[in-house]
C-alpha cells in the first residue's frame, strides 16, 4: 500500500533528525566529552601520580628522593650493601680518579640527617664535585627504613641500637678501607644532624680510627637515651650527666679525643645552636688529665659575596688547630651551601662540605 504525503514528510523528517542528532552527538564528542574526559584522566593520572610519589616518599622515609648518583667526568661512583644478610645495609662510595694503590687518597664518611638517604644527601652536599676537586674518597653510608622510620641514626640509644650502629658504620669503614685506595690512617668523618650525633659518638667510640670528626647541626652525644629525651636534648635542655662522661673519659683511656669540627645555624629551631657550645665544652672536659688546657684564638668573621655570614671560633693544641666552632648567621636546620631544590638545603650558606675539608686539612688529615 503506497505511503501517504505525510508519511514520506514524516519520514524524511526522521531521518534529517537523526542525521542531526548524529552530527550533534560527533560534535559534543570531539568539542566537549573527549576534551573533559581526557582532562579527568589527566588530573588523575597526575593526582594518582602525586599520591604514588607521596607513598613512597612516606614508605622510604627521604623527605626529597633523587636518583642514585651517576658517574659524570673523572672519578667513579660505586654503590654497594654490608651487614648482615638478612639486614643489609646500601652505602654509595665516590673514588676519584687519582687514587690508586699505590696513591691512597684521605677518605671522608659522610652521614646522612633524618629525611634523607646516600642519594638525597650526595646531591645536597655536591659530594663528587668537591671530592673530584680534593682527591678524597667520599663514603655514604644509608640508614634503613627498617631501622628507623625516617632514616635517622639512632644516636638517642647509645646504649642499645647507637652502639650497635655505631658498631656496624665501623665494619664499612673497615671494608671500603680494603676495597678502594684509602689510606685507612686519614680517614674522618662528618654528618648533618641525627648524622652529626652519630659522627661524634663513632669519634669518642673509637678515637685511634679517626683522624677527625665533624657534626654540622647535630645534637650533643650521649644526651639521650630514649625519643622523649632526644626532643629535650636537641632543644638544649639536656645533656650527658656526670655519670656518662666518667664511662666516656674511661673509654678514651688517657687519649684525645679525635679533632673536632663543629658547624651550626643561629637560627635553627629544630636542633638549637647550643647544642653545638656545650659539644665543645664536652670535648674540653674530656681532653686528657694532666694536659695543658686548649689555647682559643679570637674570633674570626667571614662574609664572601652576598652569602651568609660566619663566625669562626677556633682552640689550639700547640701550634695546630684541634677544635673549630663554626656559627652561620641566619641558617636553620640545612646544610650550609647545600645544592637548591633539596629538603635541609640552604645554597646561601657558605659550603659546609668544603669549610669541612678545610679544617681537617688543617689538623693533619
Amino acid at each position: 500500500m503506497p505511503r501517504s504525503p505525510g508519511a514520506k514528510l514524516w519520514s524524511t523528517l526522521n531521518k534529517t533528525a537523526s542525521r542531526h542528532a548524529r552530527q550533534m552527538q560527533r560534535a559534543v564528542n570531539k568539542n566537549l566529552t573527549k576534551p573533559v574526559t581526557e582532562a579527568i584522566v589527566r588530573n588523575a593520572v597526575k593526582q594518582s601520580a602525586a599520591v604514588t610519589a607521596a607513598t613512597q616518599r612516606a614508605l622510604s622515609g627521604v623527605v626529597s628522593p633523587v636518583a642514585a648518583p651517576q658517574s659524570r667526568g673523572s672519578g667513579r661512583w660505586e654503590e654497594g650493601a654490608w651487614g648482615a644478610p638478612l639486614a643489609p645495609r646500601r652505602y654509595h662510595v665516590f673514588v676519584p680518579a687519582g687514587a690508586t694503590a699505590s696513591r691512597r687518597a684521605p677518605m671522608l664518611v659522610l652521614l646522612h640527617g633524618c629525611g634523607q638517604d646516600a642519594a638525597s644527601f650526595a646531591a645536597v652536599t655536591r659530594a663528587a664535585a668537591v671530592a673530584r676537586e680534593s682527591g678524597w674518597v667520599v663514603l655514604l653510608p644509608e640508614q634503613s627504613s627498617q631501622a628507623n622510620a625516617q632514616r635517622c641514626w639512632n644516636w638517642f640509644r647509645p646504649a642499645a641500637q647507637g652502639a650497635m650502629e655505631a658498631g656496624l658504620l665501623m665494619t664499612l669503614i673497615d671494608q671500603a678501607c680494603r676495597r678502594y685506595p684509602v689510606a685507612a690512617d686519614r680517614v674522618s668523618v662528618l654528618g648533618l644532624s641525627a648524622g652529626g650525633a652519630m659522627a661524634l659518638m663513632l669519634g669518642l667510640r673509637y678515637p685511634s680510627r679517626f683522624a677527625a670528626v665533624g657534626s654540622h647541626s647535630g645534637a650533643v652525644p650521649w644526651s639521650a637515651s630514649n625519643a622523649a629525651q632526644a626532643a629535650r636534648a636537641m632543644r638544649g635542655q639536656r645533656g650527658p650527666d656526670a655519670k656518662t662522661m666518667q664511662a666516656l673519659r674511661f673509654g678514651l683511656a688517657g687519649r684525645r679525643p679525635p679533632p673536632l669540627l663543629l658547624m651550626h645555624g643561629d637560627a635553627d629551631h629544630v636542633v638549637d645552636f647550643s647544642n653545638a657550645t656545650a659539644t665543645a665544652g664536652m670535648w674540653m672536659h674530656l681532653q686528657p688529665e694532666g694536659t695543658p688546657p686548649l689555647a682559643g684564638a679570637p674570633a674570626r668573621r667571614i662574609q664572601r659575596g652576598v652569602r651568609r655570614a660566619i663566625d669562626v671560633f677556633d682552640w689550639y693544641e700547640g701550634s695546630s688547630p684541634y677544635l673549630r666552632l663554626v656559627r652561620v648567621e641566619g641558617l636553620g636546620h640545612a646544610w650550609s651551601g647545600g645544592a637548591g631544590g633539596h629538603a635541609f638545603s640552604d645554597p646561601a650558606g657558605p659550603d659546609g662540605l668544603k669549610l669541612a675539608l678545610r679544617f681537617f686539612l688543617a689538623v693533619g688529615v
